[in-house]
């Protein structure tokens, strides 16, 4: 690794550069690498120097093509109450051994309220036509849980990270305009769109953050690069592609002991029945926030129905945050009758398993594992 090149997300040239990579190159793009130097102003070639220095000191986590699975999948936010004796290894094997859960964390309230003895929180995904029911009850089984509630989105508000944008922000500070509130409704794909996409959504190696990083995931779905492109462009089109992004490490401290962020706090609302959808998107307009969904916690939870989620550095800060997001919605003449944040501690983040054939091997194999105790 070359130390010479400065690693930090501190310094500024990479904060030009994850300014602009994190969460604001949308959909595909057949140069991404090209629209970000663009966009940051920083010449290409330092680009790709950055940022392939950033992942090899592990500051950046991943660099790939995300996907709008809520498209793809049937997912849910869940809530697990877990033994405390068992919670570390039921967090161990979600994080390891399920391909199908994505955030794990461990959170804890400031105080006992309703929900508090739900500790381990993770998000669930599985191929469309199959239930999470079942693979929830599956992990159940697995971990020695004890019981779990399942959140799926009505609706979704806001869905970006860009940590290093979001530092300089003030409480309050929001769009002149609501969120509007994306459907969750699935898509079918062909074969083909199927093999470019599964492709196309690995995390890129190092040798692959190049002027042209799609000609390897061509050769892998063994079509052309230009016909890679053109069915990634119709996957754009029918609104299953995300955003190209480079993920920071925003949990773990850096070999420097820099940290992107120390808190975060998944916030509850729960408002009025039939205002949801104003609710969240007077919510996700603010740019503190990023995630933002209409979600049913039922009476487990204050019966919350809008969640959102914010990093930060200091505690008081996201709570200043927070603060100022209840007191727009008082101006607007929203009520709140419940709200709460639970704070992250121990975290893995990994993108989901949407494949159908891995999920129909990973159930055969627990079938197998479970036949051979016996």
């Amino acid at each position: 690794m070359n130390t010479t090149i400065p690693v930090e997300h501190s310094d500024p040239i990479n904060a030009s550069i994850l300014a602009i990579s994190e969460d604001l190159i949308a959909g595909f793009q057949r140069r991404p690498f090209h629209l970000i130097a663009e966009q940051s102003g920083v010449p290409l070639a330092t680009v790709i120097e950055r940022i392939r220095a950033m992942v090899e000191a592990g500051v950046v986590r991943r660099v790939r093509q995300t996907l709008l699975s809520t498209k793809l999948a049937h997912g849910a936010l869940v809530a697990w109450k877990i033994p405390e004796e068992k919670l570390n290894a039921a967090f161990d094997f979600m994080a390891k051994e399920d391909p199908f859960s994505g955030h794990v964390v461990i959170r804890s309230t400031d105080s006992v309220v309703s929900g508090s003895s739900y500790r381990l929180w993770t998000t669930l995904k599985v191929p469309v036509g199959e239930s999470l029911d079942f693979h929830a009850t599956v992990l159940l089984g697995l971990t020695g849980a004890t019981e779990y509630l399942l959140m799926p989105a009505n609706g979704v508000f806001a869905l970006g990270v860009g940590h290093v944008r979001r530092k300089t922000l003030e409480p309050g500070d929001k769009a002149d305009e609501p969120a509007t509130m994306m459907t969750t409704a699935a898509v079918d794909l062909t074969d083909e769109e199927w093999n470019v996409l599964l492709a196309m959504k690995e995390e890129l190696a190092l040798d692959e953050i190049v002027e042209n990083p799609w000609q390897k995931r061509a050769e892998i779905a063994k079509v052309s690069l230009d016909r890679f492109c053109e069915v990634a462009e119709t996957l754009n089109a029918k609104k299953v592609i995300g955003r190209f992004s480079t993920f920071l490490e925003h949990v773990k401290p850096s070999a420097s002991g820099e940290r992107v962020t120390r808190f975060n706090g998944l916030f509850h609302w729960a408002v009025p029945k039939g205002r949801e959808i104003e609710a969240g998107g007077e919510v996700g307009r603010h740019f503190c926030m990023t995630h933002a969904y209409w979600r049913e916690g039922g009476s487990q939870f204050g019966n919350v129905n809008i969640m959102g989620v914010m990093h930060g550095t200091e505690k008081p800060r996201v709570l200043e945050h927070k603060a100022a997001i209840d007191q727009h919605l008082a101006a607007v003449g929203i009520p709140i009758s419940y709200t709460n944040v639970f704070w992250g501690g121990r975290s893995e983040i990994k993108p989901s398993e949407i494949s159908p054939k891995i999920y129909a091997e990973w159930h055969a194999q627990q079938i197998e594992k479970k036949a051979a105790m016996h």
